[in-house]
C-alpha cells in the first residue's frame, strides 16, 4: 500500500497560481512514477503530469504544457504540480497517483489514487 495526501488546493483568480503537493508516509514512495490527473464537473478524468521515480523524466498534457510543472523531492516523499497562468478551465478535482517504476500517462497503469484537492479558478 501507498497511501497518498494531496494539498494546496483553493481557489484562484485567472492568471494566478497555485502549488499542489502530494506526500507520502512510505519510503517506498521513491520507487514509484508519480502522475497528477484531473476530473473537471460532468467530464471524465484526465491527464494531467507525470514524472519518472527517479525525477529524470517528465511529460506533460498538451493543454498544460508551458505553465504547468511537475517535480519531486524523494527525500520529502512528495511530488509537486506548480500551476501557473492558471484558467477556468483549469478548474477540477486534482488527483495524484503512484504507479511502480516506469511513468505512464494512462490511468489504468496506476495502482494507488490520493482522495483529490479541488482547484477552482474564476474568471
Amino acid at each position: 500500500q501507498l497511501p497518498l495526501v494531496e494539498s494546496g488546493g483553493g481557489l484562484v483568480q485567472t492568471g494566478g497560481s497555485l502549488n499542489l503537493s502530494c506526500s507520502s508516509s512510505k519510503p517506498t514512495f521513491s520507487s514509484y512514477s508519480m502522475g497528477w490527473f484531473r476530473q473537471a464537473p460532468g467530464k471524465e478524468r484526465e491527464f494531467v503530469a507525470t514524472i519518472m521515480w527517479s525525477g529524470s523524466s517528465t511529460a506533460y498534457a498538451d493543454s498544460v504544457k508551458g505553465r504547468f510543472t511537475i517535480s519531486r523531492d524523494n527525500a520529502k516523499n512528495t511530488v509537486y504540480l506548480q500551476m501557473n497562468n492558471l484558467k477556468p478551465e483549469d478548474t477540477a478535482v486534482y488527483y495524484c497517483a503512484a504507479k511502480y517504476y516506469r511513468m505512464s500517462i494512462s490511468e489504468e497503469d496506476y495502482d494507488y489514487w490520493g482522495q483529490g484537492t479541488q482547484v477552482t479558478v474564476s474568471a
